[in-house]
């Protein structure tokens, strides 16, 4: 496996991809994150960190937000997917969509409690 940040176009291309293709809520919710707008923390999004994409990421706080639909609950390759990044170091929030959509004050909060931990 390659660094976290190397250089690997295939990957870079994906990641490319990923941002060009957001759900509403992620769209949503970049829009309250990006630019340090959340407590001064900077996050970037679909960022490749190891053989995984994040939606969104505080590499500072090493903090994953991940915005999930109905087809993530419990699955398998979720948790495993969460066992790897939390084997890098990385703590990892899932929000669902609808609570992003409905609520994102309170979704904001539940991210800025986190990272101030």
């Amino acid at each position: 496996m390659r660094g976290v940040r190397g250089k690997d176009e295939r990957r870079i291309s994906r990641a490319r991809s990923l941002r060009r293709a957001l759900t509403q809520a992620e769209s949503k919710l970049w829009a309250k994150l990006r630019n340090r707008q959340l407590g001064g923390f900077k996050f970037t999004r679909q960022e490749p960190i190891g053989s995984y994409y994040s939606d969104f990421v505080c590499r500072d706080r090493k903090l994953i937000v991940e915005v999930d639909g109905g087809r993530h609950a419990e699955r398998a390759s979720d948790r495993q997917r969460d066992s790897g990044l939390t084997a890098l170091g990385y703590k990892i929030v899932r929000v669902w969509n609808n609570e992003v959509i409905e609520n994102i004050d309170g979704v904001l909060l539940h991210l800025l409690f986190e990272l101030r931990r």
